[in-house]
């Protein structure tokens, strides 16, 4: 199709013109008109906020932009690339709610364009881009992200702190036009009072004065406009876990819990869920930051697996998340890929003890023998019990311990943690406790507790290790003195074998560490090391390596390479390793109105480490 266009000297607006015109594949609609409203809303914004650039060599490109020259069109200017900045994200991901908005906005800019500018080439570009949206609009049919009201608060904050930084550089911009020399005090005064409508202590020469106060009062209006919107729309909550899925999941784990030791870590309560047709398999996840996480291998039986995958991949698509795995096993990792055409990639292993074949002795086990002997000389003594055999006095001092004993400000733990302690319904969980009366005993609101381990259940004969918490006034190893004291009283209790930490990279670990690694192996492994500092990954390593374990391995499953970095920010957040949220006392207020996220076991010395490194 060919089209001819006034006021290209440079040829180049045409061609994309035409091929706009023409339509690309239905299916990278999305992307591309997310990049063009990405790169019209920055082009608009920088037509509106410097005089120049209406003036440089770029103003034959910028007149495919909307927008006018006078005071009121640098104000629509900026609105239109501020509004096309904040949906191009949403186009992108397919969402029908900023279809909406760009199909409602372009026009509007394509009009501006017309009467303000008289701008052939720029409404041309508009009103393709609008054709776009409109012929494709089945692209765009991906539903909301869990929200809450909050969102306004955050939009409030952030676009608040944007407009004021973008109405320092539009007051700042006009030099020549300034009277006087004002402070940066006065000129952030002028922005405040702009934002809200006043003129402020800033005074310009000719009509500058009104191309500022018309930008800096649309970027206040832009601000207070969005706010009310995000404050008074519907919510959307985030997906939590039911009575009845509860019931149904816990009935799925009796019949087939003991093939994945991280099964039981589905029951928590922050997670949604889809069931298989059949309703004997179900896949548990999380939405972080637009990634749909699952965690671990599919609850149920494996010849359902296929059917609460292709669900969960569906509830994907409609809401145009990113499907993600973290830890599956490798036959989980093998079904993932098979049914879905997703990628694996190893991620860490799993430690696990087979109880019969542990023993303290032997030289390899003389470290662990030695510590363990000594804080047993020390007077400590250990308890390993079941839930329901703990009187509910004790379980709340132990709960308010772990609370209090936490290292970190907010609690970590997501795949491989469960968020509880001695809930009823949890009864077959056990913890094993260490005790030792001191002069401090009388005083404290703990009582003779020292040391705190809680692992939930893996199929009939097997725990996984939940959590690790003790006081830091205890003798250090009081998490090798109570694993130790689990695994040797797991035969009374029925269980033969243990589940310990997630050791993230273990191999690499491993084999950088040996004679003859190469220089690729041995940089990844000082990497590794150096990261260590923040995410304990190889003291986590070195702690389980103590137990002798077998080593299962864990993988995560991802679309493509490129959802790698999105993926690995998701997953630090679900973990609790990075905190994107409200400031503290707004955070408090809103983790009070829903359950607590869960907790990890950690590395020696260390409180609030975790199974996942």
């Amino acid at each position: 199709m060919s089209v001819t266009l006034d006021g290209d000297k440079s040829g180049l607006v045409p061609r994309a013109v035409r091929k706009l015109v023409r339509g690309p594949r239905p299916e990278a609609v999305p992307a591309l008109v997310g990049t063009a409203c990405s790169f019209v809303g920055l082009i608009d914004v920088a037509a509106g906020v410097f005089p120049r650039f209406r003036h440089s060599r770029m103003h034959t490109l910028a007149e495919v932009l909307p927008g006018a020259l006078g005071p009121f069109a640098a104000a629509l200017s900026l609105s239109a690339g501020v509004l096309l900045l904040l949906l191009a994200h949403g186009l992108k991901r397919r969402k029908r709610r900023a279809w909406r908005a760009a199909v409602a906005l372009l026009p509007a800019g394509a009009a501006a364009q017309f009467t303000y500018r008289h701008s052939v080439i720029g409404t041309v570009v508009s009103l393709a881009l609008c054709y776009l949206l409109v012929r494709h609009r089945s692209e765009f049919t991906a539903l909301p992200d869990p929200r809450s009201r909050w969102r306004a608060l955050a939009n409030f904050v952030l676009l608040g702190a944007g407009s004021l930084g973008l109405g320092l550089v539009i007051v700042s911009v006009h030099p020549g036009r300034v009277v006087g020399n004002p402070s940066i005090a006065d000129r952030l005064q002028h922005v405040l009072y702009g934002m809200f409508g006043f003129e402020g202590p800033v005074e310009y020469a000719g009509v500058t004065s009104w191309t500022v106060a018309y930008s800096l009062g649309a970027l206040g209006l832009l601000t207070a406009v969005t706010t009310i919107y995000l404050a008074f729309r519907p919510e959307h909550p985030a997906a939590r876990l039911t009575e009845e899925d509860e019931l149904r999941l816990r009935a799925l784990l009796d019949r087939h819990g003991g093939r994945d030791s991280l099964g039981h870590f589905a029951l928590r309560r922050d997670k949604g869920v889809v069931f298989s047709p059949s309703g004997k398999a179900a896949v548990c996840y999380r939405v972080v930051s637009g990634v749909m996480l699952a965690s671990g291998d599919p609850i149920g039986d494996v010849e359902a697996w296929p059917g609460a995958i292709e669900r969960f991949m569906d509830e994907a698509k409609a809401h145009s998340w990113t499907p993600a795995v973290m830890g599956c096993s490798e036959t989980g990792g093998e079904v993932w890929t098979r049914e879905t055409g997703l990628d694996a990639l190893e991620l860490g292993d799993e430690a696990v003890v087979d109880v019969a074949d542990f023993s303290l002795a032997g030289r390899a086990m003389r470290n662990v023998r030695q510590m363990v002997k000594r804080i047993e000389r020390a007077g400590y003594e250990t308890r390993v019990r079941r839930v329901h055999d703990i009187g509910e006095t004790e379980l709340a001092r132990i709960r308010r311990a772990a609370s209090d004993w936490r290292g970190t400000d907010t609690e970590r733990g997501f795949s491989m943690a469960l968020g509880r302690i001695g809930d009823p319904a949890d009864g077959d969980c056990v913890i094993a406790t260490a005790h030792k009366a001191d002069e401090r005993t009388a005083d404290s609101a703990y009582g003779d507790l020292k040391a705190v381990i809680h692992f939930v259940p893996w199929g009939t004969d097997g725990m996984s290790l939940e959590l690790m918490r003790r006081d830091r006034s205890a003798d250090p190893g009081m998490n090798e003195l109570l694993i130790v004291a689990s695994l040797q009283d797991a035969p009374r209790l029925g269980i033969e074998r243990i589940s310990l930490n997630f050791a993230m990279f273990r191999s690499a670990l491993a084999r950088g560490e040996r004679l003859g690694a190469g220089p690729v192996l041995r940089g990844w492994r000082g990497l590794l090391i150096f990261l260590s500092r923040w995410f304990q990954i190889e003291s986590l390593y070195k702690f389980n390596a103590k137990f002798r374990p077998r080593w299962e391995p864990r993988f995560v499953v991802y679309r493509t390479s490129r959802d790698l970095p999105r993926i690995s920010f998701a997953a630090m957040q679900a973990e609790g390793f990075v905190n994107v949220g409200l400031p503290r006392p707004f955070a408090r207020r809103f983790a009070s109105a829903r359950p607590l996220p869960c907790a990890h076991a950690p590395v020696t010395g260390q409180e609030h480490g975790a199974r996942t490194a």
